[in-house]
C-alpha cells in the first residue's frame, strides 16, 4: 500500500499517468519504468495497470450496476478460473473438503461477472443505489461521493491487481474514504496487488493503513519510505511533528515556505527556509534512497514472473464478445433515450402532416408551374431529414469522454464502439423515413403506382442512413458542441444549395459545377425527382419534341435516364460507408480534448518570465504589506445573530420511494431543528452523507426553490425577510459557479461593484477586493481565467477559494459555506480555513458544512451542529480545546467507546454516531440528545438571542432600495461582465463570424455577378434561392449558436440572483444588448461579400433595406434562441424545440410555397413566422421596382408584376414589411427578459 502525497501541481498526476503509460504521446519523458523486469513497450501495461483518474466520466444514463457490470464484460475474468482450479487441486492433495455453502458461492463468484459486481458493490458501499442512474448536470442520479466511488469500482470489477489511483476519495465523508481504502487493503494483501494512491486529506485512520509513502514537491520526490520512517526523516532534517497535529497535516506544510517555520525544533542552529531541492538532496543522501538504489541495480529474474502477472494482449476478451457488451449497451442506452426517439418521431409526423396539408394534391396540376411546388416538397422533404439526425452530433459528443477513458483502458477497440452505433440507428431511420413517406406521399399527390413510393422511401432512407452517419463523423472530429454544430450547419447548408434546387447546375459559373457532384443531397434530389417526373403522367410531348417531365428535369439538371436512380441509391450508400469509416478511423486515432490548465494574462505572463513562478497555492508571496494585512477588514459592518427554531423541511415523496413502500406523502428531510449562529464564533455543521447538512445550509439562506419549510428563522431577534437578508449574508456553494471568460479579480470586482453599498467609493471598493485576495491568499492567480473544470482554468481548490471571495467582497455579516474544503489537498484546505477564521475573528458569523475535517480543522471551529440520517441534531454544542467538550458529551453515553489516543474527533464522531452504531447500541442518538442538560441549555440561548435587543440601537433590517446599485449601474456592470465574456469566447463568436464569412462566399461564388441579370423566371428564382438560403441557414445558425452561451450564463446569474446582486430584468437586458454589436458586424460583413459579389444594384436605398432585413434576421433569430433557453430547464430541451420551429420558418418563408399558393387553413403561419416578412423586404427593395419585362412560362410579364402575382411581394408595403420584421426582435427580447424572471429551473 503506497500513498502519494503533496500539494497541487507538484506533479502527482503525471507520475502516476507515466507509471501507468497514459501520459500524452506529445510530452517528452525520460527514465525507465519495469514491471516484472519488463520494460514498457515489451507487454501491455494499459492490460497490466489501471490509472483511475479524478474525473468521473460516465455514461449518465446507465445505472450503478450496468456501468460496473459493462466494465466486468470487457476487462472479463483474467485467470480467476485458473486460480480455482488450482484451488480445488490443492484441496483434494490435501484432503481438505470445503463447506458446500462456501465451496458454491467460490465458484461462483469466480465464474460470473454479476456475483463480481454484487461484491464491489458492497464492499464501496453503492449496494444502495445500485439501480440509480449515474446521471449528469442534466439528468438527477448518484452524489458526487458515489460517483467517486462507481469511478473506483469500474476499474477493480476487473483482474487487474496493478492500481495508481488519483484522489478517489474526494467529496467522501472521512468514514467512508477510510471503509474504501481498507477494502483495498485487504485486495492488495490478500491478492498481492500493487497500489499507488494519491490522496488529498487522508484521516489518520486512512493515513495509518498504508505501508509507505512518496512525498512529492515541485516535480521531484523528497521522501519514498515506510510510512513509520517520514517523521524520523524529517527530524533528522531539523523539523519535529508537534503534539496532536496530523503528520498528514505535517507534511504538507513543512514544505511551505509560510509554514515551515513553526516546526524548527533545532534551537541551537538558526532557521532558514529549506526548499525542496535541499529535501530532495537530503533524501538521496539517506540510508532510504541507498538501499532502494541498491534493489534497483539487481535486475529482477523474470523467470519468477507469473505468466498471469503481465498482460500481452490488449484486450482481456475475445472480439465477439467485446462486441456483444457494447452492443447490448448500445440496445440499453437506446431503451434509455426513448423520450428522445418519441420526440423525434412525433416531430416528423407533426412536420410531416404540416407539409402534405400544405402541397395538397388539390392545389397541384400536371404542368410546369406547379412541377415547381412538387419540386419544392421533395426538396423540403430531403431537408427536414437530413436535419431530422442533428441530434446524432449530441448523442456522440455527449459519449466521448467515456468513451476515450474507456478506450485508454482498453475495454474495447473503436470499432466495437462505432458498429452498434450505426447499425442501431438504421431502424431508426427506416421507420422514420416510412413514417413520412406514408403520410406524404399520397396526400401530396406523387405519381399513383406503388413501386415508386417504395422507391421514394428508399431514397429518404438511404440518405437519413448518410446523414447521421455524417454527423457521428463530425462530432467525432470536432469533439465541442459548439464547432460541431458550426460545421454540420455548414455542410448542410453547402449540401442544399448546390444540390440543383435553388441554383441549376447550368446556372453555377462553370468552374465551380463540380460542387453539384459532391453533394449527397444531389443525389437524393435526383433520385426523388427521376421518381416522379419519368412517371406516365409527365410523358406530354412538348413544343420542344421532349416531354414534360424531361423539360422539367433538364431545367435544373436532373435529366438523367431512370436507372440513374439505383446510380443515386449506391452514391448514398458510399457516402454512409465513407462516413463511418472515418468516424471509425477519428475515434481511433484523435486525441481527446485537453487537460486542465490556467491561462493567465499577458501581464502575469511577463511577471513569470522575469523569474516568478505560479503553482497552485504552494508559492505564495509572503510580502510585509501581505502579511500586515491578514485578518483585517476596512469596511465596517454590522454584527448579526441567526437563530432558528423547530426548523422542518418536507418534500413530496419521490415515485422511486413510492413504488418500494413508503406511504407517505411528504418526505421528511429536516426535522424540528433548533440552533443558533453568533458573531465571532465559527460553527460547524457535519453529518454522515445524506444527513441533511446542505438542506439545512440552503433552507437558513433561504436558497430553497421546492419543498415545505416550517419553523421560525430570526435575524437579531426579528423574522427574517429574505429580500433584505440576502444584503447582509453569503453563501458559497458547493459547486463552484463562476463566469468561465473572466479573471478571478474582475469576478471579485464585479461582487463588490453590485453587492457593496453605492456611497462607497470606486477607489474604497479596489483597495477592498484587494485586501480579499490577499487575505484568501489569490494573488498568484489573480490575473487567471477562471475557465471551465477538466478542461482550462483554475484547479479545484483556487475555485473554492474564488467562491469564498466572491462572497467576502460583499461584506457580509453572515457567510454561509457549503463543504469549502471539499476537494483540497491538505494545505489547500488550512489555507481556505485560516481565511475563514480570520473573517470569523473579525466578528462575522459563520456557518459551515464540513465533510472530512483534519485534527486541526476540525478544532478551527468554535461550535458543532451534528445532524444524523433523517436530520435531527443529535448534538448542538462547543467543541472545547482539543475537541474535549464534545468528545466528552459522546464519551459519556453509555455504550460509546473511548476516543482513542492520536485519533481524529471528527472521524469518530461520525463512527461512534452512525447508524449502524445506533442499530448495535439500540439508542436513537437524537432522543438522548432532546434529554440531555445541553438541549435545555441551548433552547434557553435562543430564545434569548430570538429577542430583539433592548435599547434605541435595536431594529429590523431595512435598507432604502432593495439592491445596493441603482438599475443603470447593475446594466452597467452586467454589460461589462458579459463584454469580457464575449470577448473571450473565441469558440462561440470566432465560429459565428468564420460561419458567417464561409456562408457568405459560397452564395458570392456560386451566384456570381448574378444580380442584375434577370431574364427569365428562372434567373431571378435564382436570386431569391439565394436570399432565401442566407436568410434560413444564417438565422438558424444565430439561434442555435446562442443557446450553449445562454445556459451556461443562466446558471451563473441563479447565482448572483440569489445573492442580490442585481434584477433580473437588469441582467437580460445586458445580454439583449451585448449581442447587438457582433450581430451588426455580422451582417455588415456578410452585405459587404454578397452584394458586391452577387451583383446587386448599388444604390443607397437598396443597399440599405438588404442590410436592414438581414440584420433583423439575426436579432430575430439570436433572440428566439434566447427566449427557448429561457422556456427550457437546459439547452437539449432548448435545442429539441429550436428543431421544430425552424421547419416551420422555412416551409411558410414564401420561397418553397409561395403566399398564393398557401391552403387557407396556413396562410396565418406565413403571416407568423419572421421568414416571410425578411424575404419580402429583400427581393421586393431589389426588384420590386423593377419593370423590365421577362418571358414566364411563355409568358410575357415584367419583374415586378411577376413578385406580386406570383410570390405575393409589393414594393407598395414595404414600410409595412420592415416595421413587422423589426418587431420580432423586440417581441423576442422583451418574452426573454419577462420568462428569465418569472421561471426558475433551479431546483434546490
Amino acid at each position: 500500500m503506497n500513498l502519494l502525497l503533496g500539494p497541487p501541481g507538484c506533479g502527482k498526476t503525471s507520475l502516476l499517468k507515466a507509471l501507468s503509460a497514459n501520459l500524452n504521446g506529445s510530452l517528452k519523458v525520460s527514465g525507465e519504468v519495469s514491471y516484472n523486469g519488463y520494460k514498457l513497450e515489451e507487454f501491455v501495461p494499459q492490460k497490466t495497470s489501471a490509472y483511475i483518474s479524478q474525473d468521473d466520466l460516465h455514461i449518465p444514463e446507465l445505472t450503478v450496476r450496468e456501468t460496473l457490470d459493462f466494465s466486468a464484460r470487457c476487462q472479463g475474468l483474467g485467470n480467476r478460473q485458473e486460480l480455482m482450479m488450482e484451488v480445488s487441486r490443492r484441496e483434494k492433495e490435501a484432503g481438505i473438503v470445503p463447506d458446500p455453502d462456501i465451496d458454491a458461492y467460490m465458484k461462483a463468484t469466480w465464474e460470473s461477472r454479476t456475483l463480481q459486481t454484487d461484491y464491489i458493490l458492497k464492499i464501496l458501499g453503492l449496494d444502495i443505489c445500485a439501480g440509480t442512474i449515474v446521471g449528469d448536470a442534466l439528468q438527477r442520479g448518484i452524489s458526487g461521493g458515489q460517483k467517486k466511488r462507481v469511478t473506483t469500482g469500474e476499474i477493480i470489477v476487473g483482474p487487474i491487481k496493478t492500481l495508481f489511483m488519483d484522489e478517489i476519495t474526494n467529496g467522501l465523508d472521512s468514514s467512508t474514504a477510510f471503509q474504501i481504502v481498507s477494502c483495498l487493503q485487504q485486495l492488495v494483501h490478500i491478492t498481492d496487488a500493487t497500489l499507488l494512491v494519491a490522496l488529498l486529506q487522508p484521516s489518520p485512520e486512512t493515513f495509518e493503513l498504508f505501508d509507505d509513502i512518496i512525498l512529492m514537491a515541485e516535480g521531484k520526490i523528497l521522501y519514498h519510505g515506510p510510512r513509520d520512517a517520514v517523521v524520523e526523516f524529517f527530524e533528522s532534517c531539523g523539523f519535529r511533528c508537534p503534539q496532536r497535529k496530523e503528520i498528514v497535516d505535517f507534511l504538507q506544510e513543512v514544505l511551505s515556505k509560510k509554514d515551515q517555520a513553526q516546526y524548527w525544533y533545532n534551537t541551537e542552529l538558526p532557521y532558514s527556509y529549506i526548499s525542496a531541492d535541499v529535501f530532495s538532496e537530503n533524501f538521496r543522501a539517506s540510508p532510504l534512497r541507498k538501499r532502494i538504489e541498491e534493489d534497483l541495480s539487481e535486475p529482477y529474474d523474470k523467470s519468477q514472473c507469473h505468466k498471469n502477472a503481465l498482460s500481452f494482449n490488449f484486450y482481456s476478451v475475445s472480439r465477439w464478445e467485446i462486441f456483444r457488451a457494447c452492443m447490448s449497451r448500445e440496445v440499453l442506452l437506446m431503451r434509455r433515450n426513448k423520450y428522445l426517439y418519441i420526440f423525434k418521431f412525433t416531430q416528423v409526423v407533426i412536420i410531416a402532416i404540416v407539409t402534405m396539408t400544405s402541397f395538397l394534391k388539390s392545389g397541384m396540376d400536371i404542368d410546369a408551374l406547379h412541377a415547381n411546388y412538387y419540386l419544392g416538397a421533395i426538396f423540403y422533404a430531403v431537408l427536414i431529414l437530413l436535419v431530422d439526425e442533428f441530434s446524432e452530433l449530441a448523442v456522440t459528443v455527449s459519449r466521448l469522454s467515456s468513451f476515450y477513458k474507456q478506450k485508454t483502458l482498453g475495454f474495447y477497440p473503436a470499432w466495437a464502439f462505432a458498429i452498434p452505433c450505426i447499425i442501431l440507428q438504421i431502424p431508426v431511420s427506416f421507420f422514420q423515413s416510412l413514417v413520412w413517406t406514408s403520410l406524404t406521399y399520397y396526400v401530396i399527390g406523387y405519381s399513383p403506382q406503388v413501386w415508386r413510393f417504395f422507391r421514394q422511401f428508399l431514397v429518404y432512407f438511404t440518405m437519413q442512413v448518410s446523414s447521421a452517419s455524417l454527423f457521428r463523423f463530425l462530432a467525432s472530429v470536432c469533439q465541442t458542441m459548439d464547432s460541431s454544430i458550426a460545421a454540420a450547419t455548414l455542410i448542410i447548408f453547402t449540401k442544399q444549395i448546390v444540390c440543383g434546387f435553388i441554383i441549376p447546375q447550368s446556372s453555377m459559373p462553370s468552374w465551380l459545377r463540380w460542387v453539384f457532384w459532391v453533394s449527397p443531397a444531389t443525389y437524393a434530389t435526383i433520385g426523388l425527382s427521376g421518381n416522379e417526373f419519368h412517371a406516365p403522367r409527365w410523358q406530354r410531348v412538348q413544343e420542344t419534341n421532349s416531354t414534360l417531365g424531361q423539360e422539367i428535369l433538364k431545367s435544373h439538371g436532373f435529366d438523367f435516364e431512370d436507372y440513374f436512380f439505383w446510380i443515386s441509391i449506391a452514391v448514398l450508400l458510399g457516402f454512409a460507408l465513407v462516413w463511418n469509416i472515418g468516424f471509425t478511423l477519428a475515434l481511433s486515432f484523435l486525441n481527446p480534448p485537453g487537460s486542465s490548465r490556467v491561462v493567465i494574462s499577458h501581464e502575469k505572463l511577463s511577471t513569470l518570465r522575469k523569474g516568478d513562478s505560479l503553482n497552485g497555492s504552494d508559492k505564495e508571496d509572503v510580502s510585509k504589506k501581505e502579511e500586515s494585512s491578514k485578518g483585517r477588514m476596512v469596511l465596517p459592518f454590522d454584527s448579526s445573530t441567526l437563530t432558528f427554531q423547530n426548523v422542518q423541511y418536507c418534500v413530496d415523496t419521490p415515485q422511486e420511494m413510492r413504488k418500494g413502500g413508503y406511504a407517505q406523502r411528504k418526505l421528511k428531510i429536516l426535522s424540528d431543528i433548533t440552533g443558533a449562529a453568533r458573531p465571532g464564533v465559527l460553527t460547524a455543521l457535519m453529518g454522515a452523507t445524506g444527513a441533511g447538512k446542505t438542506t439545512l445550509l440552503d433552507v437558513l439562506a433561504g436558497r430553497k426553490t421546492i419543498g415545505c419549510i416550517e419553523g421560525e428563522i430570526r435575524v437579531n431577534g426579528y423574522p427574517k425577510v429574505q429580500e433584505t437578508f440576502v444584503r447582509i449574508s453569503g453563501y458559497c456553494e458547493q459547486n463552484d459557479v463562476h463566469s468561465p471568460q473572466i479573471t478571478v479579480k474582475e469576478s471579485l470586482i464585479f461582487s463588490a461593484w453590485l453587492r457593496l453599498p453605492a456611497c462607497i467609493d470606486s477607489k474604497t471598493k479596489t483597495e477592498f477586493v484587494q485586501e480579499v485576495i490577499e487575505t484568501i491568499e489569490l494573488g498568484g492567480v489573480k490575473d487567471a481565467l477562471v475557465g471551465t473544470p477538466g478542461l482550462r482554468g483554475l484547479s479545484t481548490e483556487q475555485r473554492k477559494r474564488l467562491t469564498i471571495a466572491v462572497e467576502l467582497v460583499a461584506n457580509p455579516s453572515i457567510i454561509f459555506m457549503d463543504e469549502p474544503t471539499t476537494g483540497l489537498a491538505t494545505r489547500a484546505a488550512a489555507i481556505v480555513m485560516r481565511a475563514v477564521k480570520n473573517v470569523a475573528d473579525t466578528g462575522r458569523t459563520i456557518v459551515c458544512t464540513i465533510h472530512q475535517p483534519s485534527n486541526d480543522i476540525f478544532e478551527s471551529f468554535d461550535e458543532l451542529i451534528f445532524l444524523k440520517h433523517g436530520g435531527s441534531v443529535i448534538y448542538y454544542g462547543p467543541i472545547g480545546p482539543h475537541s474535549s467538550k464534545v468528545t466528552e458529551y459522546f464519551e459519556n453515553i453509555p455504550g460509546v467507546p473511548k476516543i482513542k489516543d492520536n485519533c481524529n474527533p471528527a472521524t469518530w464522531i461520525l463512527e461512534v454516531a452512525s447508524a449502524s452504531a445506533e442499530r448495535e447500541l439500540g439508542i436513537d442518538f437524537a432522543e438522548i440528545y432532546k434529554n440531555s442538560a445541553l438541549y435545555e441549555n441551548n433552547i434557553e440561548l435562543v430564545r434569548q438571542l430570538s429577542n430583539p435587543a433592548p435599547g434605541p440601537g435595536s431594529r429590523e433590517l431595512h435598507f432604502p432600495t432593495q439592491f445596493a446599485q441603482n438599475y443603470w449601474g447593475q446594466i452597467k456592470s452586467c454589460l461589462w461582465k458579459l463584454h469580457l465574456s464575449y470577448w473571450r469566447t473565441p469558440s462561440y463568436n470566432l465560429m459565428r463570424f468564420f460561419f458567417t464569412i464561409s456562408v457568405s462566399l459560397i452564395l458570392g461564388l456560386l451566384f456570381w455577378n448574378q444580380g442584375t441579370k434577370i431574364n427569365n423566371q428562372q434567373s431571378l428564382f435564382n436570386i431569391f434561392g439565394s436570399m432565401y438560403g442566407a436568410v434560413i441557414f444564417l438565422g438558424c445558425n444565430s439561434g442555435s449558436a446562442v443557446q450553449p452561451f445562454v445556459a451556461t450564463e443562466r446558471i451563473i446569474m441563479y447565482r448572483e440572483r440569489f445573492a442580490g446582486m442585481y434584477c433580473s430584468w437588469c441582467y437580460t437586458l445586458a445580454q439583449v444588448l451585448i449581442e447587438i454589436p457582433y450581430l451588426f458586424t455580422q451582417a455588415v460583413v456578410f452585405v459587404i461579400l454578397t452584394y458586391s459579389m452577387i451583383g446587386y444594384n448599388v444604390t443607397t436605398y437598396k443597399v440599405f433595406w438588404y442590410f436592414y432585413a438581414i440584420f433583423s434576421t439575426l436579432l430575430g433569430f439570436n433572440y428566439l434562441g434566447m427566449l427557448l433557453v429561457a422556456l427550457t430547464p437546459n439547452v437539449a430541451i432548448a435545442g429539441a424545440l429550436t428543431s421544430f420551429f425552424y421547419p416551420l420558418f422555412n416551409l411558410f418563408s414564401g420561397f418553397l410555397l409561395p403566399k398564393p399558393k398557401i391552403p387557407g387553413w396556413w396562410i396565418w403561419m406565413y403571416y407568423l413566422v419572421p421568414t416571410s416578412w425578411t424575404l419580402d423586404v429583400l427581393l421586393t427593395s431589389q426588384f420590386g421596382d423593377v419593370n423590365d419585362e421577362i418571358v414566364v412560362y411563355t409568358q410575357t410579364t415584367t419583374i415586378a408584376k411577376l413578385l406580386d402575382q406570383y410570390f405575393g411581394f409589393g414594393n407598395h408595403h414595404i414600410m409595412l414589411s420592415a416595421v413587422v420584421l423589426s418587431s420580432y426582435p423586440l417581441i423576442y427580447s422583451s418574452l426573454f427578459v419577462f420568462f428569465i424572471k418569472r421561471l426558475n429551473f433551479e431546483r434546490r
